[in-house]
């Protein structure tokens, strides 16, 4: 792929192409039957759904944040169930902050899976678009195999983000600022934030239409309010290792690749009660 980003005219234009697996990825936290609902409801043609609990992430532990990663192996076998193999041209999508489907797409390119892109403004865009919707149910495909070639120094764990932090190295929080700030927490039971981190909510990468900003500017916004540059890629976290993803891909996008994921996150950090926390005062 040119661009980790795809615009709907784009996508149009290789629906019938073979080769291509496009998945939909729609979400929402407290409610994981919701986008198998919309799924159902109307999906992109020729769509597979992909679930963030059951397809992208581990079971839970009593030391993982909420979405723990699976093992290469474990997420390579659920790859070639729903259609993709290593030669497998990916699209991802989600309501159309990029939010979950950046999971995806990160997946991918941690297991070495490149040809994969997100659809700027989501399903959102193609349907305010006058875009064909399904509800049928794609054929089934061929379960070739997925080769994995994992990239390990892709995510980082808790350990290495306290030797990073140590080191002076730059943590980016994509939460929104009243969670980061320990002023609101909906999902986890310890309210704040990892000390050191800087705060840039992910809804800041998008413009009023719910696209994403241009390169330029999203260079500009993460330069002027992290530091990150070429050469000064940071790790990224949110609340359980999901939302993180949409700041890597808008770092790719900015041409300012090499970003780290900090795959547990806040709900992970959190586990252990020795960890330091910071709140606004």
């Amino acid at each position: 792929m040119r661009t980790p980003l795809i615009s709907t005219h784009e996508l149009a234009g290789i629906l019938d192409e073979p080769g291509w697996v496009v998945a939909d990825c729609r979400f929402e936290l407290g409610k994981p039957e919701a986008g198998l609902a919309a799924w159902r409801a109307g999906h992109v043609p020729c769509a597979v759904h992909v679930d963030l609990e059951r397809d992208l992430s581990a079971p839970v532990t009593p030391a993982t944040g909420r979405h723990p990663l699976p093992s290469p192996a474990e997420f390579a076998a659920t790859l070639a169930r729903i259609g993709i193999c290593s030669d497998t041209r990916v699209v991802c999508y989600d309501g159309g902050s990029g939010a979950f489907a950046a999971r995806l797409w990160w997946m991918l390119r941690w297991l070495g899976h490149d040809s994969v892109a997100v659809l700027d403004g989501g399903f959102a865009a193609w349907t305010a678009e006058g875009r064909p919707v399904s509800t049928e149910s794609p054929p089934p495909r061929n379960a070739a195999p997925f080769v994995p070639r994992p990239r390990p120094g892709m995510v980082v764990d808790a350990a290495a983000v306290a030797a990073a932090l140590a080191r002076g190295e730059t943590l980016i929080d994509v939460r929104g600022a009243e969670r980061f700030a320990g002023k609101v927490e909906p999902l986890d039971s310890v309210a704040g934030h990892v000390p050191g981190a800087v705060n840039l909510p992910y809804l800041e990468n998008l413009d009023a239409a719910g696209r994403f900003r241009a390169p330029a500017q999203l260079a500009a916004l993460w330069g002027a309010r992290t530091g990150a540059g070429p050469g000064r890629a940071p790790i990224c976290m949110c609340g359980s290792g999901v939302t993180a993803c949409q700041g890597l891909l808008v770092l790719e996008a900015a041409g300012i690749p090499g970003g780290r994921l900090y795959a547990g996150s806040w709900s992970e950090w959190i586990r252990d009660p020795s960890r330091p926390v910071a709140r606004a005062t």
